[in-house]
């Protein structure tokens, strides 16, 4: 069991930074294509088409994976759910759509731009019939992740080849969705292997209401909180330039979250079938691995991008040249230093909600604890934003964000102390916490030489980021795994021959 926990995560992984190499390609190509006015455009209305396609989803997607795991083994059963959540899901969407329309033709702003928002909306009109959450209880992994490479490879290779200036914005905005209606339609074939789509019981619907009116309050309440500082700044900063400013900014951010919320396809499944079992044991033990995998990758990203911050966004953004006020994405650099420890606060909290909560069934403290969160992120958005960096509102609406979440992560660690102290607070833990602080003194000794060496051999702008990057990157990454392997890292040391050596020798002991 635990070995195909291992090969899930790695499917998992190699799928996930395949996807980010595709997207560090496509985004700053579009960036440099757009521009930054069209880029804060196109993010702010696919801000607002955002909060319905989650509305649309009612947070049945994650209610599924929980069902479904129960009965993934009677495919009459199974068959049952899936037609159950299909029919709902169709109902919810069709119903979000409607309200989407009627706000767009209220409000000016948004019926300024209507075409785009429709385009984009076609995102959540396919996910209709997706059937993602069969596969994710099912815990197909390499079907999911062969599927995902192909589609946003296609994507990228289109993107590259058509989007070159600014009018070019509705054609990105058609391929941005290409990679959705291409899912849905390959899911709907390949679904067919493991359920039916003709009926043999009835419909249960009773049964998911309590549950699914929790879920969608929660998701409502997660879409506020995820995209309220990106509406608020738009309607703030009427050039959109400073939107585009945060969009680069949480670029990067995004990515390494998006690799830990990733594995929970992987962790998900199989935490509420342990609870359900009631095996407490490999419960804990997967919720310890699972932030062990969190912290490795977290830590040393958050001293990377903040050590690098600017060398990131320049070369997303194609802005080389800090000094030069008329410059885009000016405050980009600023903005990912500040919302760096998001990757940690959100990460753990996904954790939390998604391997303790959901499988308990106590969602509502995850609501709370992101109700009150929105509530806080909304005031200190309009405050910070609109009025104390007045100049510069996304720092503001960053710095906002950042406090947020940190108060946020308090509450759900404070109310699930009996499960998570043992995941959070251990040894292990305490070596990755060393292994990094080293790694921060490694890297500020050798940013300014390696930027002195740039310039005293006349290489520059975007070949003096990547050059820094690169090399930076290089050895810290050599420098981490060793210092984690001499600390005896749990996952690090696992792979070690020396380590296989003794888990034998323990075997044959116990034996």
């Amino acid at each position: 069991m635990k070995n195909n926990i291992r090969v899930n995560v790695i499917i998992n992984i190699i799928r996930t930074v395949v996807l980010t190499l595709l997207s560090f390609i496509t985004f700053p190509w579009v960036c440099r294509a757009l521009g930054d006015n069209q880029v804060g455009l196109y993010t702010w209305a696919n801000t607002f088409v955002a909060y319905f396609l989650i509305l649309a989803k009612v947070g049945l997607p994650n209610l599924a994976i929980r069902e479904c795991v129960k009965v993934r083994d009677d495919k009459e059963k199974l068959s049952n759910r899936a037609q159950t959540f299909f029919l709902i899901q169709l109902v919810t969407t069709v119903l979000s759509f409607g309200l989407m329309c009627a706000v767009i033709f209220s409000v000016p702003q948004l019926r300024e731009i209507n075409s785009l928002i429709f385009i984009l909306s076609i995102n959540f009109l396919a996910g209709v019939f997706s059937f993602e959450w069969i596969f994710i209880a099912l815990e197909k992994q390499f079907y999911m992740s062969v599927r995902s490479i192909v589609s946003l490879t296609l994507s990228a290779i289109l993107i590259v080849a058509f989007v070159t200036n600014p009018d070019d914005l509705y054609i990105y905005a058609f391929i941005a969705i290409l990679t959705t209606v291409i899912t849905s339609i390959v899911n709907c074939y390949y679904v067919r292997r493991y359920i039916s789509f003709k009926k043999t019981m009835p419909y249960d619907l009773k049964q998911f209401i309590k549950p699914l009116a929790v879920l969608c309050s929660l998701t409502l309440v997660i879409s506020l909180y995820n995209q309220t500082d990106t509406f608020i700044l738009g309607f703030i900063d009427n050039s959109k330039a400073e939107v585009a400013s945060y969009s680069v900014g949480i670029k990067g951010v995004d990515i390494i979250i998006g690799i830990i919320t990733a594995l929970s396809t992987v962790f998900i499944p199989r935490a509420a079938y342990y609870f359900e079992k009631e095996d407490k044991r490999f419960f804990n033990n997967l919720n310890r691995y699972s932030v062990n995998i969190c912290l490795f990758v977290v830590l040393p990203a958050i001293i990377t991008m903040s050590v690098l911050s600017k060398e990131i966004c320049g070369l997303i953004s194609g802005t080389y040249d800090y000094s030069n006020t008329e410059s885009g994405y000016l405050n980009a650099p600023y903005i990912l230093m500040i919302l760096s420890s998001m990757m940690v606060t959100y990460s753990i909290g996904d954790i939390i909600y998604g391997q303790i909560l959901l499988p308990q069934k106590k969602e509502k403290y995850y609501l709370m604890a992101i109700g009150i969160g929105t509530v806080i992120n909304i005031a200190l958005s309009i405050i910070l934003g609109g009025f104390v960096f007045k100049k510069n509102p996304a720092i503001g609406v960053a710095i906002g964000t950042m406090a947020t979440d940190v108060m946020v992560i308090a509450f759900l660690i404070s109310i699930t102390w009996k499960w998570s102290k043992q995941a959070l607070f251990n040894k292990n833990n305490l070596k990755l916490i060393i292994a990094n602080a080293i790694i921060l003194g490694l890297s500020l000794g050798l940013y300014f030489p390696l930027n002195l060496l740039w310039k005293v051999i006349g290489i520059s702008g975007a070949n003096a980021y990547l050059l820094q990057m690169i090399t930076i990157v290089f050895i810290d990454a050599i420098a981490y795994i060793v210092i984690c392997f001499l600390l005896k890292e749990s996952l690090v040391y696992s792979f070690s021959k020396k380590r296989k050596q003794e888990r034998i020798e323990e075997e044959n002991l116990n034996a």
